[in-house]
C-alpha cells in the first residue's frame, strides 16, 4: 500500500513524506551523508548561511546535484515579509528554485516562534508570483486556514519550539489543523527522536520536516535511518486504522464457548 502512497505538494510528488534540513552538520559531506541515509527527497537550505547562489564558493548544491533530491530554500534569518519575499526573488533568479520554505520569525532571542501575520502578508504575495509554499506557522488551525487561502501549498506547523527536541506537545491541535485544510500538514519544528516522527504520522500529518534532531545525534546517520523507518511506521499505522480507546479492558479472547470445569 505505501509504494503507491504519494505526498504531493504544489506541482510535486513525492514517494518519501520525510524532509531533513541541512544546518547544524560539521560539514556538508556529513550532511550528503545523512540526508542519503534517510531516503528524504527533499533538504532545507537556509539561504541567508549556506551557500546555493555562488558557484564560486563551496556550494551545497554541488554535494546533492547527481540525485533526486530537491532543495527547499527557506527565509530562516528573516523577520518580516519584505525581507523574505526579496530573499526569495533573488533565489528564484539565481537558482531558478520557486518551491520554498516560507519562515518569519518573530520572537528571535527566545522561543523562535514565527510571526504569523508577516508569514500571512508574505504569502500573499509569493503566491502571486507562482511560488510553491510550504509556510512554517504556529500551531492554530484558523491561521492554518488563512495561509492556506492565501496560496500556501503546505501548512508547517511547530510541534514544539525549534531544536528543543520536546517532541508532540500539541497532539491536539496538529489533528485540528489536519481537520482545518486541504492542503498537506507538514510537522515541523520540536522532533526529538524517530518516536516523535511516528506518533507525528499516527495523528495524521501527511510527513515531518526535522534538522536538528538527526545532525546533532551521537550518530547522524544511524538517526536519519530511524527517522525513515518512523516515518513509515507511523504512516502505516494512520492508514491501517487505529482500535479506539476504551476506558476499561477487553479481553483479546472472545467468552463465547468457553469450557467449564467443574
Amino acid at each position: 500500500m505505501l509504494e503507491n502512497d504519494i505526498l504531493q505538494i504544489g506541482n510535486k510528488n513525492f514517494k518519501s513524506r520525510l524532509i531533513v534540513g541541512s544546518g547544524k552538520y560539521p560539514d556538508f559531506k556529513t550532511t550528503y551523508d545523512a540526508t542519503i541515509a534517510s531516503e528524504a527527497e527533499m533538504i532545507t537550505v537556509a539561504v541567508r548561511r549556506v551557500n546555493i547562489t555562488n558557484p564560486n564558493e563551496e556550494n551545497l548544491l554541488d554535494y546533492f546535484k547527481h540525485t533526486n533530491i530537491s532543495f527547499l530554500p527557506n527565509s530562516a534569518g528573516c523577520v518580516n515579509a519584505k525581507e523574505a519575499i526579496t530573499l526569495f526573488r533573488l533565489t528564484k533568479e539565481a537558482t531558478g528554485i520557486d518551491f520554498i520554505k516560507l519562515e518569519i520569525i518573530g520572537d528571535t532571542q527566545k522561543t523562535l516562534y514565527p510571526d504569523v501575520i508577516e508569514t500571512l502578508n508574505a504569502c500573499e504575495v509569493l503566491a502571486k508570483e507562482g511560488f510553491n509554499i510550504l509556510a512554517y506557522t504556529n500551531d492554530d488551525p484558523v491561521m492554518a486556514k488563512k495561509l492556506e487561502n492565501a496560496g500556501a501549498s503546505a501548512i508547517m506547523p511547530l510541534a514544539a519550539p525549534i531544536g528543543s527536541g520536546l517532541g508532540i506537545q500539541n497532539r491536539y491541535n496538529i489533528a485540528f489543523i489536519k481537520a482545518a485544510v486541504k492542503i498537506p500538514v507538514i510537522v515541523d519544528a520540536g522532533v526529538g527522536c524517530a518516536s516523535d516522527s511516528a506518533i507525528a504520522m499516527e495523528l495524521g500529518a501527511d510527513g515531518v520536516l526535522t534538522n536538528t534532531a538527526i545532525a546533532q545525534a551521537k550518530n547522524p546517520i544511524l538517526m536519519a535511518q530511524a527517522m525513515r523507518d518512523a516515518i513509515k511506521a507511523g504512516r502505516a499505522s494512520y492508514l491501517a486504522g487505529r482500535i479506539p480507546k476504551k476506558p476499561y479492558a477487553t479481553a483479546s479472547s472472545p467468552n463465547d464457548g468457553l469450557l467449564e470445569f467443574n
